[in-house]
């Protein structure tokens, strides 16, 4: 990140780095919501954030509609589990990490209040955001935050968490008809102790957090599993835990401050926090920060900071909210936890896109409640600049109680054995030299693209991951098992290209180290030795042919004994159905699983609905590309890329030859509708809601099928806003614009015949 101010920079310059701010963003997020994996610490991450916003600030014409300032964070579409549209938006928050920062935002609360405030504090769990929505007092879904409008339906999952009530308590006649409760869906410290202690013994890979353990325990699916594995996955969610902070959408609550609300909530037989305070001075809610500082490690579940809320409900609309994040709110972030260990060593790791990363090995200790080995020391630069020497006593921290870093060293402690780190100059999975990836870049990546296989690892585990093909078998394990087995010499896969024309045969003789997700280093045994596995493979005892009729007794008499059978085992005959099952899902998630840079689910939603095929996308034009709604230049230019290489080409006939289906089933194709005289030609549509006799994905095929712009959002260009029951935001908005409502049946009409059909007159709603 460049450390000159804005107004320093020049326009060229300003546009390198904002490419580069949001291409790292969205890395980030990917990370984080796509995988439940952390790759930099909140302070990192919001500088990224707030340097993009002033380099936007200062040359507005470079923020496009992609930039992360203008969302919330999370996946909008969704991928596990069926999409729900929040009535109200769930926002997140804005964050401070110091005292000072805190005292000057609460100063600028008050002088655009008008006056002073009281402030209601809260512990801030570090666990995952959950929509819980009452009909009448009837839970009828629970759903993820995602992009803050539309979130996972996780509502089985959720009924099995102790604690969140299926019906509110109280008068049925006095509970509001629609209401929405935002909470935290958490691990408590001791269960998620139990937790990895039953992943130790099943040779599963352990949760690096609580946060990981909660999100990773309620965004699973019951589909496909097992016996033991449905009973595995109910022991999960019966661990987890909910507390409520908060009220999204009821129009007229009978409550005048945020801590009436949680009286109300706890009467209707939901569980609230114990620790918030409400205090008259900031001076006052500024200490309840530093007691909780020092006594973080006292509560029963992980917390990485306080929360800190304006309490009377009237200055939340006075004061208002961003696009991301609400005003009279601010999460104050605790500084993490250090300890001190041994550095045994640093070895360089290659990442999925080739980058390559030295981490620390150190010896084992415990810090911010788990137990720690390994750390990212990112590049060269950063070994250099913190100065350590394999050998060294090290400073140990948390940073944000989530990534292990890497202080620095205790040079006092030192004997004369340490040693210096040279960074390699070859790639230590393939021997490829390493390079930077442009000139000026400071990480080095392997460019041995195609065929390095720690990088064709990650992507084929990147494939079978929710956000992408969601395969059922085509994980850690069998990733590495494919692409870097110890037995047979030559892997199954040396690019992606061929993992659809898998055999058993290929399988079975398959033996591997177990690598750790992160760092693709080995894991080790109790003993230090590297874990292997044999994962598709099993050794049953069978008698041969010669037995046939004959007991147990005349089996011993002749001396026939049993035989070692190598068949496949469940998960090799999982994947391979899951395999061929995915050779018609979605195009969207086909354009995901290709590993394209910045492509993730919504992006490729957004293109999928609008091209209908990977043809038509190979052959759009930049400004086509970029034209989409939620792709911009960034996006496009990636694609572009992408295709212009050959062995991503192969991956693309390998994949069609084997049967998988680029198209979407139906769509006319961009252009294709409007050429035709589709009756939508020229219109913008949006569909909210449940339209009976549409799914989600259906509703918007059929608007591009009939010429229109299936749109995500609400504006004064939308010409129809299709509502059916859940609609929230958007309905309110288009009410709010005067744009034409219709409801389900209308809507099929339109698309169907055109808006003449509907017989509305201009401005009409339904």
């Amino acid at each position: 990140m460049d450390a000159r101010g804005v107004d320093d920079l020049t326009r060229d310059e300003a546009r390198t780095e904002v490419e580069a701010l949001t291409s790292r963003i969205l890395e980030l997020r990917d990370a984080y919501y796509a995988r439940d994996t952390v790759l930099e610490d909140d302070a990192t991450y919001d500088a990224l954030v707030r340097r993009l916003e002033l380099i936007e600030h200062a040359f507005p014409e470079l923020q496009s509609q992609d930039s992360p300032t203008q969302t919330v964070g999370g996946v909008a579409e969704t991928t596990l589990f069926a999409p729900v549209e929040h009535a109200e938006r769930m926002l997140s928050l804005d964050n401070v990490f110091s005292a000072e920062e805190f005292a000057e935002w609460a100063a600028k609360v008050e002088r655009d209040a008008g006056r002073s405030v009281r402030w209601l504090c809260e512990l801030k769990i570090d666990g995952l955001a959950l929509n819980l929505r009452y009909e009448r007092g009837q839970l009828v879904t629970a759903a993820t935050r995602g992009d803050g409008r539309v979130g996972e339906d996780v509502t089985q999952n959720v009924l099995r968490v102790a604690g969140i009530p299926t019906r509110l308590a109280g008068d049925p006649d006095e509970l509001p008809d629609l209401v929405e409760v935002r909470g935290e869906v958490f691990i408590p410290k001791a269960a998620f102790d139990e937790l990895n202690a039953l992943q130790r013994e099943a040779g599963e890979r352990e949760f690096a957090n609580p946060r990981n353990a909660a999100s990773g325990s309620l965004r699973q699916k019951a589909e496909g599993k097992n016996d033991e594995q449905l009973a595995r996955m109910r022991d999960r969610l019966s661990r987890l835990r909910m507390l409520v902070h908060g009220i999204g959408a009821w129009p007229n609550p009978p409550v005048t401050a945020q801590s009436e609300v949680y009286g109300l909530l706890e009467r209707w037989g939901l569980p609230i926090s114990s620790h918030f305070r409400v205090h008259d001075s900031a001076t006052d809610a500024a200490e309840y920060i530093a007691f909780h500082g020092e006594h973080r490690h006292a509560v029963e579940h992980e917390i990485d900071g306080v929360v800190v809320k304006v309490d009377e409900l009237a200055l939340h609309g006075e004061l208002g909210a961003t696009s991301r994040a609400p005003r009279w709110a601010i999460a104050y972030k605790y500084p993490p936890e250090q300890v001190n260990t041994t550095l045994l060593d640093i070895v360089v790791s290659v990442g999925r896109t080739g980058r390559a990363t030295p981490f620390a090995v150190m010896e084992k200790v415990r810090v911010a409640g788990s137990e720690v080995r390994q750390a990212t020391l990112h590049n060269q630069d950063v070994v250099k600049a913190k100065g350590v020497l394999i050998g060294d006593t090290v400073v140990l921290r948390k940073a944000g109680d989530v990534i292990p870093e890497v202080l620095g060293p205790v040079v006092e402690l030192r004997d004369g054995t340490e040693r210096e780190f040279v960074m390699p100059t070859n790639c230590p999975e393939c021997g490829t030299e390493l390079r930077p990836a442009k000139e000026g870049d400071i990480d080095l990546r392997c460019p041995n693209a195609r065929s390095c296989p720690a990088q064709v690892r990650g992507r084929v585990e990147h494939i079978g991951s929710r956000g992408a093909l969601d395969i059922e078998g085509l994980g850690e394990i069998s990733a590495a098992a494919l692409t870097q087995p110890l037995v047979p010499d030559a892997p199954p896969l040396v690019t992606e290209a061929a993992l659809f024309d898998l055999t058993v045969e290929q399988l079975l003789p398959i033996e591997v180290i177990v690598r750790d997700a992160e760092t693709g280093l080995p894991k080790l045994d109790d003993d230090g030795e590297a874990k292997r596995r044999s994962p598709f493979r099993r050794v049953e005892q069978r008698y041969g042919p010669e037995a046939a009729g004959l007991d147990a007794g005349e089996l011993r008499a002749r001396g026939i004994r049993k035989q070692a059978v190598t068949v496949p085992s469940a998960l090799a005959t999982q994947l391979l159905d899951e395999l061929e099952k995915a050779k018609t899902k979605p195009l969207w998630r086909l354009l995901v699983s290709l590993n394209i840079r910045h492509v993730g689910p919504v992006a490729a939603r957004a293109l999928a609905d609008w091209f209908g095929s990977l043809e038509a996308i190979r052959a759009a034009s930049l400004d086509e590309l970029a034209a989409v709604d939620g792709v911009g230049a960034i996006i496009a230019e990636a694609v572009q890329e992408w295709f212009a290489v050959d062995w991503h080409v192969e991956i693309v006939e390998r994949w069609a030859a084997a049967g998988v289906q680029f198209t979407t089933p139906g769509h006319a194709g961009p252009g294709a509708a409007a050429a035709a005289g589709g009756v939508l030609a020229g219109l913008t549509v949006v569909a909210t809601g449940s339209l009976e006799g549409f799914t989600r994905e259906g509703a918007q095929e059929a608007i591009i099928a009939a010429g229109g712009k299936a749109a995500s959002s609400v504006s004064k260009k939308t010409d129809f806003v299709a509502a059916g029951p859940g609609a929230g935001s958007k309905l309110a908005k288009a009410e709010e614009l005067g744009v034409r409502i219709i409801d389900a049946a209308q809507f099929a009409v339109l698309v169907r015949e055109g808006p003449d059909a509907l017989g509305l007159d201009e401005g009409a709603t339904s």
